[in-house]
């Protein structure tokens, strides 16, 4: 029969305040959504101004133009801007956006400023508007983020209730611009929230939720690129490892090319704040030999997807993307990654169609260009269920979760860090993306404390206290003080008699008052956490907690000590590194 204290031990240690901050986070994510449409218009605004000078919400593409050669100038004129813009207002708007979320999560105490929040979607629509080839996902996860930052940073918050809500809005602005809620949450547990806790899912639930049910309101609703391919062949399963590997590739050596442009730039014997603008001009040069490599790009994805693209003119467009793209973002411009991954991914499944067989040729177009973004971000069920949501595809959900997984095995095993890293990497921060349930979170205080526990009588005189536990065969540093129905007093080591005269006086006079809150925090509960009680010793500086049965009654019932604290994690080192085989 279990102990009545196992009634206690619950699967989750998250509370009712959950409630509250989920309430919190469904009001960040309609903030959020209504930031989407914004920087949405915003690119609209800027695309029409700098290629067709007119004052114009309409979204555009700019391949229309009709510039000539003028149109080289145009990127480099939106990087001199943003450099400006990121010298005299903020550098936190340079990159695509998701390490600098990353690195205010971990480092920063969630924090973000309100210049951000404005700068950023100005910043990006600037760079897309003047021919950027970039997406518009990364600046709506930073700007999203700082709206949840500053909206938590207004209430009396922990610093994980402000991550919460940071990631809440990041979430939230991914689910506003591209109608995937579902791909948005796992984008936060596979990057952002560095946990899988009901305390931090379900407010991101609330504000992904929220955000999906507004973004008709103000957008289109539906699939950004509906496709609806044929069911996959027995030949599949082997075409889609092959198309893994190959993505991983790609996602590896664009990865690696675009830090070593990052390289070449910090080289350069000028300020940082020229450096979109030099690098514009290569997005210039690019957008003069393609025109349709420019800007966001949603409609070459469309394109390909549905293989209106011919494979040569498909192959220039994609390596002139990719081009552009790595040197633009290693340049420090503002810009986000998804849309320009999308395209080459989507590149490469167009090249390999005719030589992939068992499977639809549109097909191969979706899953390389998930398994792309998945070596990228090092995020496959991210990748695959953006990719199932972008195209309601259901027939390709089997195949993108495989090559996505290949994909994502390729490059953690051939690369250090990803993209999203490597930038906090080079700050002196390293990132350990891997993780699990602590041991200490998997065994309470009462699997590992001391049941028999020598205590001190509260009656006892000091002197005879002094001689007979703290004298010459003194055997532990401290001892619980407990009166005649073994109710927990207090705890004494011999610094603890220092200031006393006189010795004739019982112990329980040095315990003044009552049992309070000073008191309460040096002890543990039998149904805690052997994590909850480590992180109180090392709080207080505290080697051993006394257990007792509940705060009411403060029934002595063990002691838990630091060494008791390393029993959880001998067992997870067997698990670890054991290895044994074990007979039928």
């Amino acid at each position: 029969m279990s102990s009545p204290l196992h009634l206690h031990k619950r699967d989750f240690a998250t509370d009712t305040r959950v409630l509250t901050i989920a309430l919190i986070a469904a009001a960040i994510g309609a903030c959020c959504t209504l930031a989407a449409y914004v920087l949405l218009k915003l690119i609209g605004l800027f695309t029409n101004l700098f290629f067709y000078q007119s004052f114009s919400f309409v979204a555009r593409s700019p391949a229309g133009h009709h510039l000539g050669a003028w149109v080289i100038l145009l990127p480099p004129a939106g990087g001199l801007i943003i450099g400006l813009i990121a010298r005299f207002g903020s550098d936190k708007i340079r990159g695509h956006g998701i390490p600098e979320a990353i690195e205010a999560i971990l480092f920063g105490k969630s924090r973000m400023s309100a210049k951000v929040a404005v700068l950023k979607p100005l910043s990006s629509a600037i760079a897309v508007g003047s021919g950027g080839p970039f997406g518009a996902e990364g600046p709506i996860i930073m700007t999203g983020g700082a709206i949840g930052s500053l909206i938590a940073q207004r209430f009396h918050l922990t610093s994980a209730e402000r991550k919460t809500l940071l990631v809440a809005g990041a979430a939230a602005g991914m689910t506003a611009v591209f109608g995937t809620p579902a791909a948005a949450i796992l984008l936060a547990v596979e990057l952002l929230l560095f946990e899988l806790r009901p305390r931090s899912l379900l407010p991101v639930i609330a504000a992904c939720s929220v955000a999906g049910i507004a973004r008709p309101l103000l957008l289109e609703a539906g699939p950004l690129f509906p496709l609806q391919t044929a069911a996959i062949g027995p030949g599949a399963l082997l075409s889609c490892i092959v198309a893994g590997v190959l993505g991983g590739a790609l996602s590896a050596l664009m990865s690696t090319a675009l830090y070593k442009v990052e390289d070449i730039f910090g080289k350069l014997p000028v300020h940082w704040m020229w450096w979109p603008a030099l690098g514009g001009i290569a997005v210039g040069i690019g957008g003069y030999i393609e025109p349709r490599a420019l800007g966001v790009g949603y409609d070459v994805i469309s394109d390909l997807l549905n293989g209106k693209l011919a494979m040569e003119f498909a192959l220039g467009l994609i390596a002139v993307k990719a081009v552009i793209w790595v040197i633009a973002l290693g340049s420090g411009t503002s810009g986000g990654v998804l849309a320009p991954l999308l395209i080459v991914g989507a590149g490469l499944g167009v090249a390999l169609a005719p030589w992939l067989p068992g499977g639809d040729v549109h097909l191969w177009a979706l899953v390389c260009m998930a398994a792309v973004l998945a070596g990228v971000l090092g995020a496959p069920l991210t990748a695959a269920v953006f990719a199932f949501g972008l195209t309601g595809d259901s027939n390709a959900l089997l195949p993108l979760l495989l090559t996505t997984g290949v994909a994502y095995g390729f490059t953690i095993l051939t690369m250090r860090r990803s993209i999203m890293t490597e930038k906090i990497a080079r700050r002196g921060y390293h990132i350990y993306r891997e993780y699990g349930v602590d041991p200490l979170e998997r065994q309470h205080v009462d699997d590992v404390m001391s049941r028999s526990v020598q205590t001190i009588s509260a009656d006892l005189p000091i002197a005879a206290a002094l001689a007979q536990y703290f004298g010459p065969a003194q055997v532990h540093r401290c001892y619980p003080v407990v009166d005649a129905q073994q109710r927990l007093i207090g705890v004494v080591e011999r610094s603890s008699f220092i200031s006393t005269a006189d010795g004739g006086n019982p112990i329980a006079t040095l315990f003044l008052g009552e049992f309070d809150e000073r008191n309460a925090n040096h002890t543990a509960l039998p149904s805690e956490t052997c994590r909850i009680a480590a992180a109180r010793m090392a709080t207080h500086s505290l080697e051993r907690l006394p257990v007792i049965s509940d705060r009411q009654s403060r029934r002595l019932i063990g002691i838990v000590s630091r060494s008791d604290m390393v029993k959880p994690s001998m067992q997870f080192f067997d698990e670890e590194q054991l290895r044994e085989r074990l007979a039928g």
